[in-house]
């Protein structure tokens, strides 16, 4: 099993875990933070099996039905957990408006706070966790999942502190405004992981940073005269990168094909967490022109 799996195999324990904790408490107290908390949890339950087999499929080699394999669809399952994030944040925003207006009281206050506790030094566990294995191996949905628990971090010492706060001094009215106030965050929080998502679906080009690194690369091979036509995007773990390098018509096939093999291998060393992808093109003058019109 590789570590994205891992990773998505624990989380999914671990939100599970904490959905059943809060769940009991957050119906029995009828605190709105609690309960958004809990409902928060459940969506992570769901998101990171979800992930699990996003990534089990995104790691699946190319074939002839999916020439380019399915590197794409960490991007979706990126897309899909942010619009899920969204639709439960608005739910908890309905949920705070509710008990403002019904002003409902919330009981078992301190079992509540209890809960709060171990559910915050849990997630923050699992957050270090996640964070590790997203530098490791540079994936997207791994990387969206430690966003996420990151947000319940917060979301968490809101909720413990609603808690405190009602408990001493009896105005209910602070719990509405916490979960109402995580109910937003949670909204605001899934925008980052719709919007990557989208771009890495729409092709994006990768970092300009990481661009400008490969334009000196062939600027600096001596027996390329220019080049045309670069473009670089990413799926999954993948970079794929095209470029047309052009050479004097003099050269032999070979020195230009160790030429572009030195170019690519250069290429490869920028980011060894990456698999890259990398088409060369090779021309024995400049037809950039006639290339972009066709284009």
């Amino acid at each position: 099993m590789t570590l994205q799996k891992k990773a998505t195999v624990v989380s999914s324990s671990v939100a599970a875990v904490l959905t059943l904790i809060k769940l009991v408490i957050g119906i029995a107290s009828g605190s709105v933070a609690v309960l958004a908390s809990a409902i928060d949890s459940i969506l992570d339950m769901f998101v990171s099996i979800f992930n699990y087999f996003a990534i089990s499929n995104s790691e699946k080699p190319a074939d002839k039905t999916f020439n380019y394999g399915r590197g794409k669809i960490e991007a979706l399952a990126s897309v899909i957990e942010g619009t899920i994030i969204t639709i439960s944040g608005l739910y908890l925003l309905y949920e705070a408006v509710n008990k403002a207006i019904n002003g409902e009281v919330s009981k078992y206050l301190d079992i509540s706070i209890y809960v709060m506790i171990i559910s915050l030094v849990i997630t923050i566990s699992l957050v270090a966790y996640l964070n590790n294995i997203a530098k490791k191996t540079n994936s997207m949905v791994i990387k969206a999942d430690a966003l996420h628990y990151k947000t319940d971090v917060f979301s968490n010492l809101a909720v413990l502190s609603s808690l405190l706060l009602v408990s001493f001094t009896g105005y209910e009215i602070i719990d509405v405004f916490v979960g109402g106030g995580i109910a937003l965050y949670i909204i605001y929080s899934a925008y980052e992981l719709i919007r990557d998502g989208v771009l890495v679906l729409l092709d994006r080009a990768v970092d300009e940073e990481i661009v400008s690194k490969i334009k000196e690369i062939i600027k600096d091979n001596k027996r390329v005269n220019t080049y045309h036509l670069l473009k670089t995007r990413e799926a999954g773990h993948q970079t794929f990168v095209e470029v047309h390098l052009v050479f004097d018509c003099i050269i032999t096939l070979m020195e230009a094909h160790k030429a572009s093999d030195s170019i690519e291998n250069k290429i490869k060393k920028l980011d060894n967490k990456r698999d890259w992808i990398i088409n060369i093109h090779m021309d024995p003058y400049d037809d950039f022109k006639i290339n972009d019109l066709n284009h």
